[in-house]
């Protein structure tokens, strides 16, 4: 009986050693999966990140030109020359980037993110490459309230959404009320205006406010529990590539080089330069790309918008029915909601397509169903008189719309056509979400290259209302003008 179980042992452990054999063999033949041959055939890594998190990831003013940079960026130039790629940096919010990646937007995501088991299902993660442990950054004066968490309670604390920092302040921060925000900036703010007590940070960022305005300061209470390691985040299912990235991280990143980077950022942060002389371009781009989504939105929207205000008064009744469900639908969602469907989809189906085309086509789309409301009421303020006159004149009905009917409903829609610019000029700030570089967007990137809160918001509240001020007296002055043609 002992020899019969000696001998069945010894057959399975051979077996055991021909499955692992050939296990390694396997993963030893494989040269490449899904992800990285996408990579190296389009010759390209398009890598995600959020450029709100010096010295992470900011913007910056090197030489007249605006770049992105920081210690995270110098690595991704490292990785993408070592996958003998292209770099393109491509720009969203934080709260975006792993839909970014899970709907192929993007290749690799690289912007300070800590690997949890919640991420760790929809993404793989590469070897941690830096450790910065999460602080409670508060204003100087209230330093010595906070020595321990439990001093905390009643608090009101800040965190990113989405991020490490705000599951430990929801976890350890006793009896804190927990705000949770989309930018670092937006929790920097509230906390000099006193909205916030504290907010949970990074050790570097913490450090990073701290040399700018030294009227904050590092809470004594120590936050337990892991966190603040920093991964490389990579789409599921892409083992070549995580082992080539983490053969990279291990050989040239993690240790002295990625510590020289950081100190190279932070050196680069603290260059003094004017405000406007630093950050004029960035008010001036923003303004450029509002006003090109604006005239983009009201123009494709003006031509989409009477097709559907025909459609709408057709007698084919499955026109009719296409342009109310599509009117009703788009004027019952969000734009922020359809900005991210146009996003996401268009990469579903297949489409890649930039930012600035997703946001001007999501504008567009949306502009088309208020126009169409506008057009159609328009439309109906014509007497019907007019439509009879002219056919009975012999004109047909599609001339009668055209040269009769079309005219006297602009004159008449044209104030309400003007509020919709105006309108889309201000809602174009929802673009920003997506990483289009309007004139949001490039406020909140001054904010995190700056440090300063307030006085970019005031800027740009500035900017558009010259923008619709300006454009309210043109459109007063065309109402005028074809007042006086037709009296």
């Amino acid at each position: 009986m002992k020899l019969m179980t000696k001998i069945v042992l010894g057959l399975a452990l051979c077996a055991g050693l021909s499955i692992s054999g050939n296990t390694q063999q396997t993963h030893a033949a494989a040269k490449t999966d899904p992800a990285l041959t996408k990579i190296q055939k389009s010759g390209v890594l398009r890598l995600g990140l959020s450029p709100d998190y010096a010295p992470y990831e900011f913007h910056s003013t090197v030489g007249g030109k605006d770049i992105i940079t920081g210690f995270d960026v110098t690595m991704d130039k490292l990785i993408a020359k070592r996958l003998g790629v292209k770099l393109k940096l491509v720009e969203m919010s934080n709260d975006a980037l792993l839909a970014a990646l899970e709907s192929g937007k993007v290749d690799m995501v690289v912007s300070g993110i800590t690997p949890t088991p919640e991420r760790a299902k929809r993404v793989d993660f590469s070897t941690p490459y830096f450790n910065d442990p999460n602080v409670v950054l508060v204003k100087k004066a209230d330093k010595n309230k906070f020595k321990t968490l439990n001093d905390f309670k009643g608090a009101k604390i800040g965190a990113q959404i989405t991020t490490i920092q705000e599951d430990q302040a929801k976890k350890y921060l006793h009896g804190a009320t927990v705000t949770s925000l989309k930018k670092v900036t937006d929790e920097a703010a509230q906390l000099s205006q006193g909205k916030l007590d504290g907010i949970v940070v990074p050790t570097t960022t913490a450090k990073s406010y701290i040399m700018q305005d030294s009227a904050f300061a590092i809470a004594p209470a120590k936050i337990p529990g892991g966190g603040g390691e920093s991964a490389v985040v990579m789409p599921k299912n892409s083992p070549v590539l995580k082992a080539k990235i983490n053969h990279i991280l291990k050989t040239e990143v993690i240790g002295a080089p990625i510590t020289k980077w950081r100190n190279a950022a932070i050196k680069q942060m603290t260059v003094k330069k004017s405000f406007f002389q630093e950050y004029a371009p960035y008010f001036v781009k923003g303004t450029e790309y509002t006003l090109g989504l604006a005239v983009i939105g009201v123009a494709l929207g003006f031509v989409l918008g009477t097709i559907l205000a025909l459609m709408k008064r057709s007698r084919v009744w499955i026109l009719k029915a296409i342009a109310n469900v599509y009117i009703e639908f788009v004027r019952g969602t969000p734009l922020l909601i359809q900005v991210f469907i146009v996003f996401f989809g268009t990469q579903i189906i297949g489409l890649t397509v930039s930012g600035f085309v997703s946001g001007a086509i999501a504008m567009f789309l949306n502009s088309g169903a208020y126009v169409a409301e506008i057009i159609r009421s328009g439309l109906n303020a014509v007497p019907k008189g007019q439509s009879e006159a002219a056919r009975s004149l012999g004109l047909s009905q599609r001339q009668t719309m055209q040269m009769v009917v079309l005219p006297q409903a602009i004159r008449t829609i044209l104030p309400a056509l003007g509020n919709e610019f105006v309108s889309v000029i201000k809602e174009g700030s929802v673009i920003s979400v997506i990483g289009v570089g309007e004139l949001t967007f490039q406020t909140s990137v001054v904010q995190g290259a700056s440090f300063r809160a307030f006085l970019p918001l005031i800027i740009t509240a500035c900017i558009y209302f010259v923008l619709t001020f300006g454009l309210t007296r043109i459109l007063h002055g065309l109402e005028k003008g074809f007042s006086k043609a037709n009296a």
